[in-house]
């Protein structure tokens, strides 16, 4: 099941707040001594967490499935990047690190119950049928704080974005569980940020024609010019008329670039911090790029920053033909206080 996008946490009586994770979201399947955890692509997870499957195994009763997220948790709040090292083809790496930061995953629905299908059945039965199947559970097992205060869902949005937290989702009282659907409500945050716009991706079958996306960057306190991510929010008019506003921009582009050497690797390039670097997360897609001078200023609005790089796709603003590149810092982005997570995932839960 799925969330759309609002502005505000709604108002009312007719909802049930939780925290909106930032992590893998899983269903995981349990008959007997058989556990699967479903990616929402539909593969299995269970290589790249085997700490998470011995202990489904031991708590989870004989026959559910259930919907939830894996996240690996750390002083700091959730660690995304560390989540994406466990999808690692070697085994043994992957053991490594589920031993060195094991995850951990919070539930926060029940879809089948033993022979009970309860998908039918209103969220507020199937989130007190939850708790009491897991009312045993100890960590690394969580379920998903939840309240129907608006008050406290608008407090958790503020306090616990510092724990790397996404928003929060607001789910009907009586709403049924629909797959593909979007019947459930999110609310995740937005900031204003001016980039750098240092280069540029063609659109999928479209070189040459239309853009696909921009590559943003901020300067660091030492003045070099780091890859902060990407922006790709155009109309298809919009995208081709990019092209010919580009254009000039790329002349003589690559003199003096501060990603000169990215853009001389191209294809054979291996770091994923680089704009055209493969990656086991690309899987095989065209991610070459074409290098602009570092001159145009955009206005872009994004979510939160995992690291020193925006966590999801920058959205497009506006252009600032009054802002110098020069300024575009990391000093401008708002930092957010880390929040421990002992507040959610308090003993057992």
């Amino acid at each position: 099941m799925l969330a759309k996008r609002v502005d505000e946490v709604p108002e009312g009586d007719t909802w049930i707040f939780e925290p909106k994770w930032d992590g893998f979201r899983a269903i995981v399947f349990r008959d007997g001594d058989e556990i699967m955890i479903q990616s929402r692509d539909q593969k299995s997870l269970n290589r790249y967490f085997p700490e998470l499957v011995e202990v489904l195994l031991r708590q989870l009763p004989q026959r559910c499935a259930l919907d939830g997220e894996i996240v690996i948790a750390t002083s700091s709040g959730l660690d995304f990047d560390a989540l994406q090292l466990r999808i690692h083809p070697a085994a043994s790496r992957v053991k490594l690190l589920a031993q060195q930061i094991p995850a951990s995953i919070v539930f926060f629905d029940l879809l089948t119950l033993d022979d009970r299908d309860l998908c039918s059945e209103p969220f507020e039965q199937r989130r007190a049928e939850l708790e009491s199947a897991l009312a045993d559970a100890a960590p690394p097992i969580h379920i998903t704080p939840a309240t129907r205060d608006r008050a406290t869902a608008k407090d958790w949005f503020q306090r616990f974005e510092g724990a790397g937290l996404d928003g929060v989702i607001a789910k009907p009282i009586t709403g049924t569980y629909q797959p593909d659907k979007r019947s459930m409500l999110k609310i995740k945050h937005e900031r204003d940020c001016d980039c750098v716009v240092a280069g540029f991706r063609w659109h999928k079958d479209a070189e040459d024609e239309a853009i696909g996306s921009l590559l943003l960057g901020l300067y660091d306190a030492s003045g070099a010019l780091q890859h902060v991510g990407v922006c790709a929010s155009f109309t298809q008019p919009k995208r081709r008329e990019l092209v010919k506003f580009l254009e000039s921009y790329r002349t003589n582009a690559l003199d003096n670039h501060p990603w000169r050497s990215w853009a001389e690797a191209g294809a054979d390039a291996v770091n994923q911090r680089m704009p055209g670097g493969q990656s086991r997360w690309s899987q095989g897609k065209d991610l070459s790029w074409q290098p602009l001078r570092p001159e145009l200023v955009v206005e872009i609005a994004y979510e939160h920053m995992q690291g020193t790089r925006f966590r999801h796709m920058a959205q497009f603003r506006r252009w600032r033909t009054d802002k110098a590149p020069k300024d575009c810092t990391y000093a401008q982005l708002e930092v957010v206080p880390p929040h421990e997570l002992t507040d959610i995932f308090a003993t057992g839960r």
